[in-house]
């Protein structure tokens, strides 16, 4: 094979050397970022020598020439544009930014919720053994195991700690996260997380309750109230206000002299960032949440099992921003007047999600012979089913997509089936399987099988939209 001649031909082909903005190569595929895709002639490209297929993903177009081939080729062409000292990570930089908004933010967020998955993961699983542990009737027919053996009642207080730390200092974990995203300094971001988390303010988990009862603690300054209320579980507050702190920090770095910038800009930033978490940030994102709780709480009641698909559908969505915590806020009045309401509808959907999440990371897991991504979806779909759903939403089904878009189907087909026989929780829990014991024991039955439901359509829609694609893929590289 000719490579320089092979090489040139793709290049007029390309559109010409101003037509890249970067090159770089894997084991087998060429990997490109073009500045107009529309130029290029792919078929054409698909009858050059070596090539054995193309396709475009992610902002970028990556033709596929196999192993040892695509090193001479790209040699070529890093000589004849001079891209020679470019990387897959240059490619995928460039290539982001021709993807639209809602790509750009979904692979953001991967980004700011991958280095903490392990962390969640670990959490996760110690929530569901404690769960084990303390659920009444699981084994022992009245009694849970520390009932029946009281000695490992400590065990179960102790694993409860540990699992209850990672949610309690999320905002910890993702303001580092965050704020490194956005590039500022991860330590000041931790330093953020820590302030949403302090233990002097109202515990972000009894707001609905604080505010049902209207004893809501406040900083009087001036005669402005300011509530002091913490973001523990929080996610959208948290992720806004890690951009404001590195915008904040970065700002005030280029106008604060060198001599006096680490003595000013870390003290400034924080005071300044802070400041706007509670007086703006903060409360604006919690009442854009009851806004949206109370919209949903009348498409319950006015929808029927509709109202309840389609809450079902944009749960998990709602879950990417964080919002789903102000429901806390309406669950508690739910829950407070059950003689009345029943209980709460939104906890039953939420678990339909969630299952329907680790159903479809599972079948991620099932099919793929990627065994890095394997390792991350299999533990990720257990912890989904136990209730906490983050590491399979972000590190597999929203970074592959099409198992999310499995899981919201399966979620809304589940939750139009317990909305039908008015499925409702007399208490809080872990949404998920452990869930069984916060449901009303009349409705029980209803539940276990939406939860059937919900991870049998969410997994059997994965396992298809998986076939699909490596399907459209060989066709691809077969041509």
């Amino acid at each position: 094979m000719d490579y320089p001649v092979i090489a040139k031909q793709l290049l007029e082909l390309l559109g010409g050397k101003n037509n890249i903005e970067a090159l770089a190569h894997c084991a087998t595929r060429l990997r490109l970022a073009l500045k107009d895709e529309t130029i290029i002639d792919e078929d054409a490209i698909g009858q050059l020598e070596g090539v054995k297929g193309q396709f475009k993903v992610a902002g970028q177009y990556q033709i596929i020439f196999g192993s040892g081939i695509v090193n001479n080729v790209y040699a070529a062409m890093a000589e004849q544009t001079g891209m020679a000292e470019m990387s897959t990570r240059d490619v995928a930089s460039a290539g982001a930014q021709k993807q639209n908004i809602f790509q750009r933010a979904v692979k953001g967020l991967s980004d700011i919720f991958v280095p903490i998955i392990p962390a969640i993961v670990a959490g996760g699983l110690l929530m569901g053994l404690f769960n084990v542990l303390t659920a009444k009737g699981l084994f022992i027919d009245g009694q849970s195991l520390i009932d029946a053996y009281p000695g490992m009642a400590d065990l179960a207080s102790m694993i409860n700690t540990f699992a209850n730390a990672p949610f309690v200092f999320l905002p910890v974990l993702l303001a580092f996260s965050a704020t490194k995203k956005f590039g500022g300094n991860p330590f000041l971001g931790a330093a953020l997380g820590m302030l949403m988390v302090h233990p002097d303010l109202l515990n972000g988990w009894g707001f609905g309750g604080a505010s049902v009862s209207g004893n809501i603690p406040v900083w009087n300054i001036f005669g402005f109230e300011i509530q002091k209320v913490g973001y523990q579980g929080s996610v959208l507050p948290v992720l806004v206000c890690a951009f404001i702190l590195a915008k904040v920090e970065n700002g005030l770095r280029r106008i604060i002299p060198s001599v006096l910038d680490n003595l000013l800009t870390p003290m400034l930033a924080i005071f300044i960032t802070g400041f706007l978490t509670f007086t703006l940030v903060g409360p604006f994102t919690r009442d854009l949440g009851f806004i949206l709780g109370d919209g949903l709480n009348w498409l319950y009641e006015s929808a029927g099992f509709v109202g309840g698909a389609i809450f079902g559908l944009i749960y998990a969505p709602f879950v990417i921003t964080g919002m789903h915590h102000s429901f806390i806020a309406i669950e508690t009045q739910l829950l407070a007047d059950i003689a009345t309401t029943g209980g709460t509808f939104i906890f039953p959907i939420a678990a339909m999600s969630n299952i329907a999440q680790g159903a479809a990371s599972l079948a991620v897991a099932v099919r793929t012979h990627d065994v890095k991504l394997k390792g991350i979806a299999m533990p990720s779909g257990i912890t989904a089913l136990l209730g906490i759903t983050e590491p399979a939403m972000f590190g597999v089904n929203l970074k592959l997509r099409y198992p999310f878009i499995a899981a919201i189907i399966g979620a809304a087909a589940s939750s139009a089936f317990i909305t039908l026989f008015h499925v409702k929780a007399l208490a809080l829990g872990a949404a998920g399987l452990p869930g069984i014991i916060s449901i009303d024991p009349t409705k029980l039955v209803y539940y276990i099988i939406g939860m059937a439901i919900s991870f049998t359509v969410a997994f059997g829609v994965t396992i298809a939209l998986d076939v699909r694609e490596k399907s459209k893929q060989a066709a691809t590289a077969s041509a």
